[in-house]
């Protein structure tokens, strides 16, 4: 009999959810999603998780094992209470994002058409997406096999999560990893290494584009400007990394997000920042990588929570 995790990913434009098995494969049929936004309400979100949860639940295989529903969203994050209080989504702080899903999952697995043996009680875990991106990438990806990993995305927004020894660290209250407001002088590393703000900056220098997709198309064609956005996002993201390794003494830095894909070598330019900026030789060994699972990692990370 398969196990299945029920896997939610609630990020700042989407809520993606997707049935996920005992050994980390994402089953494409279930995967759906619903738009969340910065204006996204709790009733907005209820009606979301509602729909992506019915319609990933109605591809459980009728022999499978249910194992439970495993959550990452944006944070902060509430480990004690399941709430949370994304910084990109400021309606939505204080709510109950583990309950809704749970209570979610139960109405549909009560229904007449799925098997009586399903209704029973079943785990929800929740963690801050970076935690649970970090956390695949050391299951299957690519920081399998690490002593200690970390894994960023940098994408609309700059978010990471840790994990050492196999085991996500959370910290005090869960919300370890936050690494894109770690300060760079005096803004965060989101204000200027995420896909906005590198937009931001090329407008400002005197690009007329209007998009990441935008910097990576006239980057490729020769643009000076471009080419210098996606170069100040690495050079400030190698930054921070050095300071994560310093800290961490990590093995392997795995790197995803839309705008990591600005340009066939930002992961390398990554790289090499880090080890120009780290002054001590462990934190220059560190390895930095591309993800491995690609915009599968958040996913296969939350049912990580359940499945591991």
């Amino acid at each position: 009999m398969t196990r299945f995790a029920l896997a939610l990913d609630l990020g700042g434009t989407k809520l993606d959810a997707a049935l996920v098995s005992a050994d980390g494969a994402v089953m494409p049929a279930s995967r759906n999603r619903r738009p969340s936004g910065r204006d996204a309400t709790p009733a907005d979100l209820d009606v979301a998780i509602a729909a992506t949860v019915a319609q990933a639940l109605a591809h459980l295989p009728q022999d499978a094992e249910f194992a439970g529903v495993g959550i990452g969203s944006a944070g902060p994050i509430d480990l004690t209470t399941g709430a949370i209080h994304p910084v990109n989504m400021p309606r939505l702080h204080g709510y109950a994002l583990a309950e809704a899903a749970a209570r979610a999952t139960a109405d549909v697995l009560r229904r007449d058409d799925f098997p009586t043996r399903l209704r029973h009680d079943f785990p929800t875990r929740l963690r801050h997406d970076g935690g649970c991106l970090a956390l695949a990438e050391s299951w299957i990806g690519a920081a399998a096999g690490s002593r200690a990993s970390l894994s960023i995305v940098v994408s609309t927004g700059v978010g990471g999560g840790i994990v050492v020894d196999g085991a996500p660290i959370g910290g005090a209250s869960g919300n370890a990893g936050h690494l894109g407001q770690m300060m760079i002088g005096d803004l965060t590393l989101e204000q200027i290494a995420s896909g906005p703000a590198s937009v931001t900056w090329a407008r400002s220098q005197g690009w007329t584009g209007e998009s990441g997709e935008d910097i990576a198309r006239d980057a490729a064609a020769g643009d000076a400007v471009a080419r210098a956005a996606i170069e100040r996002s690495a050079a400030t993201v190698g930054l921070g990394l050095a300071n994560a390794a310093t800290l961490l003494d990590l093995d392997v830095i795995a790197i995803s997000g839309g705008f990591s894909r600005v340009s066939d070598d930002y992961v390398e330019l990554v790289g090499a920042a880090l080890r120009e900026a780290a002054v001590l030789p462990y934190a220059r060994a560190t390895r930095v990588v591309r993800s491995a699972l690609g915009d599968d990692g958040p996913l296969v990370g939350a049912a990580a929570l359940i499945l591991r």
